[in-house]
Parts: C-alpha cells; structure tokens; sequence
C-alpha cells in the first residue's frame, strides 16, 4: 500500500480548511448573493482547478488552473452575503502558487487578492478602519504563507540535491572498486608474462641445450630445466591465487547505492548466484545510479522497485518501476540517453514506460 507523504497530507488538510470555510454556503445555512448554482459551480471549479494543477506536467494547463483557482476563489468571496472566513481561501490560493509558479506570480497573486479584498470589504459598508485592519491582516498573512512554502521549497530542492549527489557518491565509490580490481588484474597479468615469459624462455633453452649433449652433461641441463618447471608451476599457482579475487557481489553495491535515501524507499531483489562481466557491472551500476537520481527529479515517488535477473534465455535483466507520477510521453534526457548507448554497446536494449508511474526495462544478451 503506498503511503502518502508530507505534501499530500498538507493538500488534503487544505482542501478540508476550503471546504470548512465555504461549509456554511455548501450546507444551506447561508444563501450566497448569486445564485447558489453558480456558487457551488465556483466551489467546484476551485477544487477541481486545484487537483489539475498539483497533477498536471504542461505549464499552460498548470498556469490556467491556477487562473481558475484564483478567479474562483474571487467568486466565492464576492457572492458571500458575509466576509466570514471566507477571505482564508485567498491564503489558500496564494500558498498554493507558490508550489505551481515562480516567486514573483505568486507576489503578483498576494497583490491582487489583497487589492479585491479590500474592494470588497470597502462595499460591505464596513468601517474605513476595519477594512484597513482586514485588508493588512490578510496581505501580511498571504506574504508569511509565501515566504514560508517558498522557504520549504529550497529546502525540499536541497535535500534532493544532498541525496543525488549521495546516490552519485555511493555509485562512483562501487565503480571505483571495480576499476581498481581491473587494474589489479591488469597488473597481474603483466607481471605474468613478465616472470613466465623469462622463466620459459630459460626452460626451453635448457631442453634445447640437453637434446643436443648426451651422458652426465645432457643430465645437467635436464635437472636445471626440472628446477625452472618447479619454480613456474609455483608461480603459476601463486598468481591463480591472486586471481581468485571474488567479482563484484551486485546484491551489495546496489543496495549500498540506494539504502536510507530521504524520502524514497528503494527496494532491490537480485538473483542469488548472479554472475556477470566487469563491463556489464559497470554498466548496471550506471543505469542504477541514473534510474535513482531521475526518480528523485522527477517522480515524486515515495517506493522504486528495482529487479535484477537473468531472462530464459540468458540475458541479463534490470528491471525497475517506481510509483511515481509518471507521464504519457517519455521523452530521455542526457543520462537515459547515455545508459541507452551503453546497453546497446552489448547488444541489449533499454524499454521505458511512464503510463502508469515510470518503468524502465534495461536488458544485456548473454555473450
């Protein structure tokens, strides 16, 4: 079951404050100014604007909801027969702009729903005195609201930076790992055909030298070339042992990319006895890291699930799905675009699917 998070606890308490408000009108206990059809429709197209706005990706339907929102807000205010506590749909929608524009729209908002407040206050044959008291009190409350929800806007980008650029740490420091082991291995093998080579070359000149004597000298070249085998089979067997190092266990680096991340919950199942090359470890590694940090961009998920296996016939399969937002057209950025290039280097392809959350399929065919 997904849990809801912060943000959407605090656009449920909002949504029951406006219809708190607005609950006097809703009920019947108080007839509005206009008709009360077009109240309610009002109050409706508020609430509906509302939802289509924290939801929907295109700036130009964002930008009209929350045109809608304000001009609505406007209609219930003015069909009122009384302020009441009405005017708090104003600190509503001003708070909620913030979430949906830049800074200065929302300053812009808070001008105008301070500018119609006080008309309307100025029409309600209330004192000169009040309307002032009221009108400042709501703009000083609409501005705080701002202030703030920008304040925990940065701080929400922040720690979203804080935790890509942990994800980044995490993924380079087990591809780090990876290089080194390769370099070991590089190293090994060279002093390999360093010290075999030699020894070889000594081997098979003694061979050479003992088929061409006979008796005790023939025997001298015979016992040499005995103690050269003896000491390459040890060496041989001291550099296998240097090279039984375990290959990189991926169920660990993956778990320690994606563990404690603020905010998203990764969950990671790999294959027991998963086996596979440096360069496609390295590969998995990188579309792992780009998988996370996206979801972290973009998603606004709160769980990624993310499989890796081998397929029937042998192919490598990472598998990932969060419960995000998701969006109908997905459309790769440079690091998709990247963990793309580099599955197809082997042969493999890349499937995204953003219908319903974000999916990603990323698969490497057996070599």
């Amino acid at each position: 079951m997904r849990r809801i998070d912060p943000d959407a606890w605090a656009g449920l308490i909002t949504l029951a404050i406006g219809i708190a408000v607005s609950g006097p009108v809703l009920m019947g206990l108080v007839d509005p100014v206009i008709p009360r059809v077009w109240w309610m429709l009002a109050f409706a197209l508020m609430i509906g604007a509302a939802f289509v706005a924290m939801y929907e990706h295109s700036h130009m339907l964002t930008y009209t909801a929350l045109a809608a929102m304000v001009g609505s807000s406007w209609v219930l205010i003015a069909g009122a027969p009384a302020l009441g506590f009405l005017p708090i749909l104003l600190i509503l929608v001003a708070a909620v702009s913030v979430y949906l524009a830049p800074f200065r729209v929302a300053l812009i908002i808070v001008g105008l729903n301070t500018a119609f407040l006080g008309i309307v206050s100025s029409q309600r044959a209330v004192a000169t005195s009040e309307t002032v008291i009221v009108t400042v009190l709501y703009f000083a409350i609409q501005l705080a609201t701002v202030l703030s929800s920008l304040a925990l806007l940065r701080e929400q980008r922040l720690r979203r930076e804080l935790t890509e650029a942990h994800v980044e740490l995490r993924a380079a420091s087990a591809l780090l790992s990876e290089s080194a082991r390769t370099a070991e291995r590089l190293r090994i093998s060279r002093n390999l055909h360093d010290s075999m080579g030699h020894q070889l070359t000594v081997l098979n000149l003694e061979l050479e030298a003992a088929r061409h004597r006979e008796g005790e000298r023939a025997r001298e070249h015979i016992d040499r070339a005995h103690a050269v085998a003896r000491d390459l089979l040890s060496d041989v067997r001291a550099t296998v042992g240097e090279l039984r190092t375990e290959s990189t266990d991926l169920d660990i680096a993956l778990r320690g990319i994606v563990e404690d991340l603020p905010g998203l919950n990764v969950i990671v199942d790999v294959a027991p006895n998963l086996e596979v090359g440096e360069h496609e470890s390295a590969a998995l590694l990188h579309a792992v890291r780009e998988i996370v940090t996206n979801t972290l961009r973009h998603a606004h998920a709160n769980e990624l699930w993310i499989d890796l296996y081998r397929d029937k016939d042998g192919s490598t399969v990472l598998a990932a799905k969060d419960d995000g937002r998701g969006s109908a057209q997905t459309e790769p950025g440079n690091g998709l675009r990247g963990m793309i290039e580099r599955f197809e280097a082997f042969g493999g392809t890349v499937l995204m699917n953003g219908k319903h959350g974000f999916a990603i399929t990323a698969r490497i065919p057996t070599s």
